[in-house]
């Protein structure tokens, strides 16, 4: 929508073709339904939040940043607000909102939408640099033609793969798509135990043979299958080659050292010492925590509170400030919120979006092999990417 805007609002003839029955599927589940826009974060803050392919962006991310997304939003009826993190949303907090908003852009500038057509094919004519695009009732020429069809990621919503495709046919190379933004599946059984329980404010640590990989303060979610929630999502995308064996450790007071915790640990225990210890955590842990966190750390649950000895509170001091868990794998493709992978950065242009083997033909948004973490990254890098595009034909 961004990219068919831009290219209108330069005075050029455009047409959106959309195999959905309505604009912006995908966009509407954002955010929870509520649409993390983009982030406010400094340029600095922002690439290293792009864990593949950050140089390729400069370009686009520094011709149109956050602020001039917002500024264009605002100026034609959206409100917006930042949040924890510098997210920004509507200040309706619905991304139906922000749909309806690029969808009168699109009608100011004369863009003609077709909705229901699905393209099966583009081609390009090498002599007349004319293209064409193909769908089950018409093929249409064109001078240039923009391919932001997203990846493989909630397939429900029309990423299916088609710019891919496309790409490969006009001769791209394509990166293998993989999931990334996406829970983890671990070894442990238990955390089905604790399904729906969400912590927050815990550090999550990911380790290979005892390397740091990660390290960051946030959001936890236990699954049925194994951990989910913004830290997860944001360390799958970085472990996403090798998700196997990678050693987690969650700090459940991150707030507290280890001597800080041990005393506050004393004070509990003195303070239910006539308890049994799996009704002496209450005070520490959620309810459903003190039996896993006492079996993890060799602790009798029907052992009275006054009765542990240093060596036991020492055991529990460790699983608290390092829950251990070990990642099995990461989910499925169609569980994840964006795709890794794409059409290879190195054939395209990163001031324009136009490709360095066909002339006229341009890609944007998560079609390339680009993405970034939670927060508001990857709609600022398909808005920023699409404005590129949209800009240059």
């Amino acid at each position: 929508m961004i990219a068919a805007w831009a290219a209108a609002d330069k005075g050029n003839h455009v047409v959106l073709y959309e195999k959905n029955e309505k604009l912006g599927k995908k966009l509407y589940i954002t955010g929870k339904g509520r649409c993390n826009i983009t982030n406010t974060a400094s340029p600095t803050e922002f690439f290293g939040h792009v864990p593949r392919n950050p140089r390729f962006l400069y370009s686009s991310v520094g011709a149109f940043p956050s602020s001039a997304l917002v500024s264009l939003l605002n100026e034609n009826g959206l409100p917006t607000q930042v949040e924890r993190g510098g997210r920004v949303f509507p200040r309706s907090n619905k991304s139906s909102d922000v749909i309806a908003t690029l969808s009168r852009m699109l009608h100011s500038s004369g863009v003609s939408v077709r909705l229901n057509t699905r393209v099966t094919s583009v081609e390009v004519n090498t002599d007349s640099q004319a293209h064409s695009v193909i769908t089950a009732n018409s093929a249409e020429r064109y001078d240039a033609v923009i391919i932001a069809t997203g990846g493989v990621s909630y397939s429900a919503t029309g990423s299916t793969g088609d710019g891919y495709a496309f790409a490969r046919a006009l001769g791209h190379d394509v990166l293998p798509a993989k999931a990334a933004l996406v829970p983890l599946s671990t070894r442990e059984a238990w955390p089905r135990e604790l399904m729906g329980l969400t912590l927050v404010n815990v550090r999550l640590s990911a380790y290979v043979q005892s390397k740091k990989l990660f390290d960051e303060l946030g959001e936890l979610l236990f699954t049925h299958f194994g951990v989910s929630g913004p830290l997860v999502l944001t360390l799958s995308s970085i472990i996403a080659d090798a998700p196997q064996g990678v050693e987690l450790r969650i700090d459940l007071k991150p707030g507290l050292d280890r001597e800080e915790l041990d005393r506050r640990l004393l004070r509990d225990l003195d303070k239910y010492k006539n308890k049994q210890m799996k009704n002496a955590l209450f005070d520490l842990l959620p309810m459903s925590m003190a039996p896993i966190v006492l079996d993890l750390a060799g602790i009798d649950p029907l052992l009275n509170a006054n009765s542990v000895t240093r060596a036991q509170r020492g055991a529990l001091l460790s699983v608290l400030k390092g829950l251990p868990l070990t990642v099995d794998d990461v989910r499925p493709i169609d569980e994840a919120i964006i795709t890794r992978g794409g059409v290879s950065t190195r054939e395209i242009d990163p001031k324009t979006m136009e490709s360095k083997l066909v002339k006229g033909l341009y890609f944007c948004g998560e079609v390339l092999d680009v993405d970034g973490f939670t927060g508001g990254f990857n709609l600022q890098i398909a808005f920023s990417t699409g404005f590129a595009a949209g800009r240059s034909v």
